[in-house]
């Protein structure tokens, strides 16, 4: 693929707070806050792992050693996208129960497995648009029935 200049687009998601619209891409490095983002990510896995969350690792590239598999997988675009929200869950545009995360490519299971437990957590609707569908996450369910 190399040889035929063949790139893959890179995963990004976008959610409003404020007025504002946020970008994020996997692991966060431009976002200003991106410290304050993945120490509270690192909270929330703990929390998630707790209630059963085991990261699908099988779906990290395969040239990669294990530990740094998981931490590729721990920070998806939507991930962060979803911390920074529950940070400033009074500037929602949806008001505090229902946060809006869009995406430019499909949701891995991976993510949909951690925004299912996340909205049980939180008591909150989490709505994923990805490249396919909306997904609408609630009580550690989703409106696709885990088939997309």
């Amino acid at each position: 693929m190399r040889d035929y200049k063949v790139r893959k687009e890179p995963g990004l998601s976008w959610i409003e707070i404020g007025k504002q619209v946020h970008e994020f891409g996997s692991g966060g490095q431009h976002h200003p806050h991106r410290g304050a983002i993945l120490s509270q990510l690192e909270i929330l896995i703990g929390r998630l792992k707790e209630m059963g969350y085991v990261p699908e690792l099988s779906l990290a590239l395969y040239d990669t050693e294990m530990e740094h598999k998981e931490d590729q997988l721990l920070h998806h675009s939507e991930k962060m996208a979803l911390v920074f929200a529950i940070m400033n869950e009074g500037t929602l545009p949806c008001g505090r129960n229902v946060i809006k995360i869009m995406k430019n490519i499909r949701i891995c299971v991976d993510c949909h497995n951690f925004m299912k437990l996340a909205s049980y957590l939180f008591q909150k609707e989490i709505v994923v648009r990805d490249s396919n569908r909306f997904h609408h996450f609630k009580y550690a369910t989703c409106s696709c029935n885990d088939y997309w």
